[in-house]
């Protein structure tokens, strides 16, 4: 299916989600495909969501007015979580792109993806990891572009130590090497992108890095070399 024909359900949780960031979380939904649904819940009264409003014109978002029928109770999420599945049911969405920093959606996640449909998060750095990992693919929205609204620095590149410390990731990247490498332990770096997309929920604008070649050389775990515009990875061990 062509990129522009994938549908893509973009699913808002106001209460959870920066309205400064939407213009740049679009831009990354479109990637993937046409949002051609564009819904953002909550409780519209609420003083909170007043940054909102503007944004929901501009971009041709579709607000959901939902009530807090008792206290403690979200009914916004609850409303998402209905919507979600009947898109599902209807076979209206190619893709999800699910924007909130809730661990709540968690189950949604999981259930869109039995159904064989991908699910892009975007949620600031608090998102629980279980949400995290859930998805598809899950981008903080902090990676992206610069704020607006409340200035704050961009991600900092994550050091080598650091990286190095990161058993998942190590994990993930070695795998994906391993995986999509020939005899000689060589494999083209855009095959093991694709080879940890498969695995898990993964984007390395998350640890500061603009291009995944970036982060994977800044590891100092692979050796990379570029022959004519094809770059390639080994694992050092390998060599």
């Amino acid at each position: 299916m062509a990129l522009d024909e994938r549908r893509i359900a973009l699913l808002i949780d106001a209460d959870n989600a920066p309205a400064a960031k939407i213009d740049v979380i679009l831009a990354e939904v479109a990637r993937h495909g046409t949002a051609n649904v564009r819904r953002a819940y909550g409780d519209w009264k609420s003083p909170s969501l007043k940054p909102w409003e503007d944004r929901l014109h501009e971009y041709a978002i579709r607000p959901v007015q939902q009530f807090a029928y008792s206290r403690g109770k979200n009914a916004s999420d609850m409303a998402m979580v209905i919507d979600a599945m009947d898109l599902l049911h209807d076979g209206a969405m190619d893709g999800c792109a699910i924007v909130s920093s809730d661990a709540d959606f968690t189950p949604l996640v999981m259930r869109i993806l039995a159904a064989g449909v991908k699910v892009y998060g975007f949620g600031q750095r608090k998102t629980p990891e279980p949400f995290v990992n859930a998805c598809s693919v899950f981008t903080y929205v902090e990676a992206l572009g610069a704020e607006i609204e409340s200035p704050a620095p961009p991600a900092q590149r994550a050091s080598q130590k650091k990286l190095r410390a990161d058993g998942r990731l190590v994990q993930l990247l070695r795998s994906g090497v391993t995986a999509a490498a020939d005899e000689e332990g060589w494999a083209n770096l855009s095959g093991v992108r694709s080879q940890i997309g498969n695995q898990a929920s993964f984007d390395h604008r998350n640890y500061g890095y603009t291009k995944f070649s970036d982060l994977v050389e800044a590891t100092g775990l692979f050796e990379l070399k570029r022959v004519n515009k094809t770059v390639l990875v080994r694992d050092n061990r390998s060599g």
